[in-house]
């Protein structure tokens, strides 16, 4: 189910809300309860097959740190974490690691193609976040309702934002509607439902048609021109963020209907003035993951410069293959943690850099880079580096008109949650989000659906 979906505002977020509310005011002890249960409806309603599988992987966790509570064991937690990485292989990359195999002479194995869950790569993150601090001694052990809460909450289960156990839990504990700005969150939850759909519809999906039959002429061996891969390539840059941010505005808002405040995850990320701060703006709360539970763990930067670099590739390489199952995904990554650590040797010799010049090195290494997220292999994203280059015919008809609009929001615009949150609450404004929210369902249903992109990772 779709946020961008009829079946999903029209019906499924109203059924939700109401039942939500009846449960806060008559029961307020079922409310958790009916939470967990509507969140496993909204998975199922993907493909109900893979409701066992969330269903057994919340049990399973939860068991575990029931059981490392009562008679903590060395061994306990880190095989939990290495089953929910060994789950998440076989359904991400059994494919991949086929594919691996076969270059092997003589080996020829035929791919699974099992259909990945969606969610699967978010949750597992999840699991791991909570059971690694439950070991380190930071987390307390929590009842199953509240667990699984925290693993199948609706709005974060299928894309995020990744959510930590400390920034959530004691959320549940609260009576949302109890509370003196409850209808204030209510009212910006639906502004900032309706501006991620905004962003989504009016800036990120028109970019596809600039994007897609560009990267699938690459694909299919074609030659790209140099107006065609310049035009691919930065619709790409700003299709992804609108369409991530987008998402993720709306998790955040449909969460805030619910009573709950989920973490930001984007920061204004195409004007950041170095790698480093590229990614403090970027999918926020993965770049946390990676730094405390991978980064931390390699060594950091508590072992020397070695260890430092070494930290930062691995790390970096490791985030590519999280976002896919494809050695594009491993080399992008790779390059990230390459250039991240070009950044730490760049200050370590106290050379300066102009904030403008950063922004165009770094502007132009994250656009480059996004060629190989985006193309489907080596040789297609090979062909868009042909054309960016000039080493094909120039071409002509540069398509601008969607992109200057993504352009100028994305690098110009605040955050839509320091936008939402600066209105003041006036009736005004609740009538004009109100006819833009129409106007987005008049465009759903005029125009393709496009999927979320992350919805594949």
């Amino acid at each position: 189910m779709l946020f961008n979906s009829f079946v999903f505002l029209l019906a499924f977020l109203p059924a939700a809300l109401a039942l939500h509310a009846l449960a806060e005011r008559v029961r307020p002890g079922w409310r958790l309860g009916v939470l967990v249960g509507l969140s496993f409806v909204f998975y199922g309603w993907w493909d109900p097959r893979f409701v066992p599988l969330l269903g057994a992987s919340v049990l399973l966790n939860w068991w575990v740190s029931r059981l490392y509570l009562r008679a903590p064991g060395p061994w306990l937690i880190p095989a939990a974490i290495a089953l929910n990485l060994a789950v998440l292989a076989l359904f991400k990359y059994l494919d991949f690691l086929t594919d691996l195999a076969d270059l092997i002479p003589g080996v020829d194995l035929a791919r699974p193609g099992w259909v990945l869950p969606l969610g699967i790569s978010f949750f597992t993150f999840h699991h791991i976040m909570y059971l690694t601090d439950l070991r380190a001694g930071r987390a307390p052990g929590f009842g199953l309702t509240k667990y699984a809460l925290y693993i199948a909450f609706f709005p974060q289960v299928l894309a995020g934002p990744l959510v930590r156990w400390s920034e959530i839990m004691h959320q549940f504990d609260e009576r949302p509607y109890d509370r003196p700005d409850a209808a204030e969150r209510v009212g910006r939850g639906l502004m900032l439902l309706t501006v991620g759909l905004a962003k989504k519809v009016f800036l990120g999906d028109p970019l596809a048609a600039y994007v897609n039959p560009v990267f699938q002429a690459a694909a299919a061996g074609k030659a790209v021109s140099l107006a065609e891969a310049w035009q691919a390539t930065l619709g790409f840059t700003f299709q992804i963020y609108f369409d991530f941010s987008g998402y993720t505005d709306m998790a955040l808002g449909i969460a805030l209907l619910f009573g709950v405040v989920l973490p930001q995850n984007f920061d204004v990320p195409y004007r950041a003035t170095s790698l480093q701060d590229f990614w403090r703006r970027w999918h926020m709360t993965l770049s946390r993951f990676l730094r405390d539970y991978l980064y931390v763990g390699f060594g950091g930067n508590r072992r020397g410069l070695a260890v430092q670099l070494a930290a930062l590739l691995a790390t970096m390489t490791l985030g590519g293959l999280w976002h896919g199952a494809g050695l594009t995904f491993v080399v992008w990554g790779a390059l990230h943690g390459a250039g991240l650590g070009a950044g730490v040797l760049w200050r370590r010799a106290g050379l300066p850099m102009p904030a403008l010049v950063g922004w165009v090195v770094t502007s132009l290494f994250v656009v480059l880079t996004w060629v190989l997220f985006r193309a489907t292999s080596f040789e297609a994203a090979l062909g868009i580096y042909r054309g960016l280059l000039g080493l094909t015919e120039p071409g002509s008809g540069f398509k601008w008109r969607a992109l200057l609009p993504a352009v100028l929001v994305a690098t110009l615009g605040p955050t839509a949650w320091a936008a939402v949150h600066r209105l003041p609450p006036r009736r005004g404004l609740a009538f004009l989000f109100g006819l833009v929210f129409v106007v987005v369902l008049l465009k759903i249903g005029d125009d393709a659906n496009y999927e979320f992109i992350y919805f594949q990772f």
